[in-house]
């Protein structure tokens, strides 16, 4: 039995990862101070003694004697890591930190949850690990952009000062069950406004793209990267592209809803192009995404008709 620390324990990512961390018999424990996650997240996993589960901001420092440790702390949606950019950055920062400090006391491997956005508004598709990225450092996205880049930069460093095993994840858009139904993504935006009959709403012209990782996948992928001699950087996620515009229709059609879409301005530093080059995971960790969109996207439509009691 491995004892493994999430972070970010009451979000719609750690929920699956942590029922399939105690699945395979591990003890987990789950921290989180709630600013975007909710404790329907982990009121399922309360009575399983595989578990503890622990109020804390990661900002702040703590300890626990573990063996393996997942980041995953982080507001992820723009409306939630915009709402405060310094506590988004601070995250970002002191909260990779803090991991790196606990992996150096106890040995323990990391693995951080980095995100496409450090590549920015690409001017390369797909985007594969070697790309720097193009990153506006002052704009309305850079708490968040800018914050996950700097964890990168300390992950790489106590790597080579002291010789951790941190590794980095750079996951692109996710989506399942039990994301937050104001979650403000793209995902959540169009299935919830298609099933209530709303206008569903795009921003920009909706030519920009889109890649869409069911999280079922996702999650196989962290603990495959896990469980591997690679640190990474490595793409996590689902090459399978859209336009915003057919992904609305696509939606449309699944839910046989009769909404029609409406176009609002293009907030700023929005990337046009978002496709992962996962070639690097197939070589390294044998990732492959397996869910089809559709199938996918049926699981995610039928846990939001229940969540938001649509029954269309």
């Amino acid at each position: 039995m491995k004892k493994i620390l999430v972070t970010g324990a009451a979000g719609f990512i750690a929920f699956h990862l942590i029922k399939r961390l105690l699945d395979e018999g591990n003890f987990v424990i789950g921290i989180d101070n709630f600013y975007t996650g909710t404790n329907g997240n982990i009121e399922p996993f309360l009575k399983n003694d595989n578990f503890k589960f622990v109020e804390h901001n990661v900002i702040e420092p703590y300890f626990f004697d573990v063996d393996e440790i997942y980041n995953l702390a982080c507001p992820a949606s723009p409306p939630h890591y915009q709402k405060d950019p310094i506590f988004t950055f601070k995250t970002c920062i002191l909260g990779a930190l803090n991991a790196l400090e606990l992996a150096k006391k106890t040995g323990a491997k990391m693995l951080q949850t980095s995100t496409s956005e450090v590549y920015g508004n690409a001017t390369v598709c797909p985007q594969d690990e070697k790309y720097f990225g193009n990153v506006n450092p002052n704009g309305i996205r850079a708490c968040y952009d800018e914050g996950k880049r700097a964890s990168e930069t300390l992950i790489c460093d106590y790597n080579r000062v002291y010789n951790l095993n941190a590794k980095i994840a750079r996951i692109f858009n996710t989506y399942g069950e039990n994301m937050d139904i104001n979650d403000g993504r793209v995902v959540s935006n169009f299935i919830v406004q298609a099933l209530k009959g709303q206008d569903i709403t795009i921003y920009g012209d909706g030519n920009q793209s889109r890649s869409f990782c069911y999280v079922e996948d996702l999650v196989e992928g962290l603990i495959l990267f896990m469980n591997s001699n690679f640190n990474g950087p490595l793409n996590l996620g689902n090459p399978c592209e859209f336009t915003v515009n057919d992904f609305a229709k696509y939606i449309i059609k699944l839910t046989s809803s009769s909404s029609k879409c409406i176009y609002l301005p293009l907030p700023q530093d929005d990337p046009y192009k978002r496709k992962p080059d996962i070639s690097l995971a197939k070589e390294k960790i044998g990732f492959n995404p397996k869910y089809s969109i559709e199938d996918g996207l049926q699981r995610t439509i039928d846990y939001f008709k229940e969540k938001c009691s649509c029954k269309k």
